[in-house]
């Protein structure tokens, strides 16, 4: 079973990324002590999407890598979040396209689910 770091559970985290193919959208995705991830549009009336494949380890206190496969879209993706800065750099990937996307993050605290 995967689990994610204790200093991630129940929290959501928003992000945004400011290039790639999502970019200027804003997501949500809320870490379950079971190891599950929720993410979500942060748009009004979206949906949850569940996702039993994924993954979180702390590097640092202030670096964790968080990791996820969209059964929706078939893409996984990875990004690494500095805690200190609030940066973010994901990895997004399909089996035929890869795109690296830079943005920023910010913890919203327990989770709302």
């Amino acid at each position: 079973m995967t689990t994610f770091p204790a200093s991630l559970h129940g929290k959501t985290l928003r992000w945004t990324f400011r290039d790639g193919p999502t970019k200027g959208h804003t997501f949500e995705h809320t870490f379950a002590s079971d190891g599950t991830l929720t993410w979500r549009s942060a748009s009004p009336g979206a949906k949850d999407h569940l996702q039993n494949a994924s993954a979180a380890v702390k590097m640092s206190d202030d670096v964790h890598v968080v990791s996820y496969l969209s059964k929706e879209s078939g893409y996984t993706l990875t990004v690494a979040l500095n805690l200190k800065t609030g940066a973010a750099t994901g990895f997004a990937s399909n089996g035929k396209d890869w795109v690296q996307q830079s943005g920023s993050f910010e913890v919203l605290g327990e989770s709302r689910a």
